[in-house]
């Protein structure tokens, strides 16, 4: 069972939610794939932690086969090549790594070679496999590292989703066989939510909502909610307590019995309906 949080943009508590119902859950890994920005490890503190580097391949051009037919350019559509002075070159940057300029060169003169573009590390918090995601600075895209942190476990997991809605939250998501939906109580986090369901939707994924920090009930957020069919599963009061906890780098629910209840009867709640 993998279970995916997400949010539609930073700063809502998706990482609060995620490495708090990790920590109460049981035979479950904790997956951070917001690998640009990952700091679950800084909860969990993992030990024994190990690094994988990640590569993408990269395409290498043999100048001396080379003829300058140009089909690579044509079949590029990320704009990832260019002829400079009659010889190719690639932009490793927006370079997909699809492979696909060696597959249409007549003169078999493209090759590639690895090209690493970040990190997984993986290590134990209290008996909870910790697995943390991390892009190398100056990357555009964390896709690769998000799927590799993600196939480094074959457990169950609670997957800690980049925000937003672009192409690193859906690889994040795409296994995953339920979603937490992690919205703030006002105008901005409603308009957040209605991205971040969309895509969800779209992959056909069965989804809960949680509404963090919440002083109060905000009519527009619950009427969407109902409009979609989309179950509110628990209300997450502001306390400047738990803003205090979490500053810290502490496991809310190790310090807060009825935070603990919360989140305990929450993970019962999204196994029951990941199930049905």
């Amino acid at each position: 069972m993998r279970i995916a949080v997400l949010s539609g943009k930073g700063g809502t508590g998706k990482t609060f939610v995620s490495v708090n119902l990790a920590a109460v859950a049981q035979d479950v890994a904790y997956i951070d794939c917001d690998a640009e920005e990952p700091n679950g490890h800084l909860f969990f503190r993992p030990e024994s932690v190990k690094d994988t580097t990640v590569y993408t391949m990269l395409p290498a051009f043999d100048a001396a086969k080379c003829d300058g037919c140009r089909k690579c350019l044509e079949f590029c559509r990320f704009n990832a090549l260019a002829f400079v002075q009659g010889k190719p070159r690639v932009f490793p940057e927006v370079c997909h790594a699809c492979g696909g300029c060696a597959l249409v060169c007549p003169q078999n003169a493209v090759t590639e070679e690895k090209r690493a573009v970040g990190t997984v590390k993986q290590g134990v918090s209290g008996g909870i496999p910790v697995i943390t995601s991390m892009l190398n600075p100056g990357e555009v895209s964390a896709v690769p590292v998000i799927k590799a942190a993600l196939h480094a476990t074959d457990a169950s997991a609670v997957i800690d989703s980049p925000p937003g809605s672009g192409c690193s939250v859906t690889e994040a998501v795409s296994g995953a066989d339920y979603c937490l939906l992690v919205a703030e109580p006002t105008a901005f986090g409603l308009h957040n939510l209605r991205m971040v369901h969309e895509l969800v939707t779209l992959l056909n994924k069965p989804l809960g909502i949680i509404v963090n920090k919440a002083d109060g009930v905000y009519p527009p957020l619950e009427k969407f909610c109902a409009d979609h069919h989309a179950p509110v599963l628990a209300h997450i009061l502001y306390s400047q307590k738990l803003a205090q906890i979490s500053a810290e780098g502490k496991l809310a629910v190790q310090h807060n019995p009825q935070l603990r209840q919360l989140f305990e009867s929450l993970w019962e709640t999204v196994i029951a309906e990941a199930a049905s």
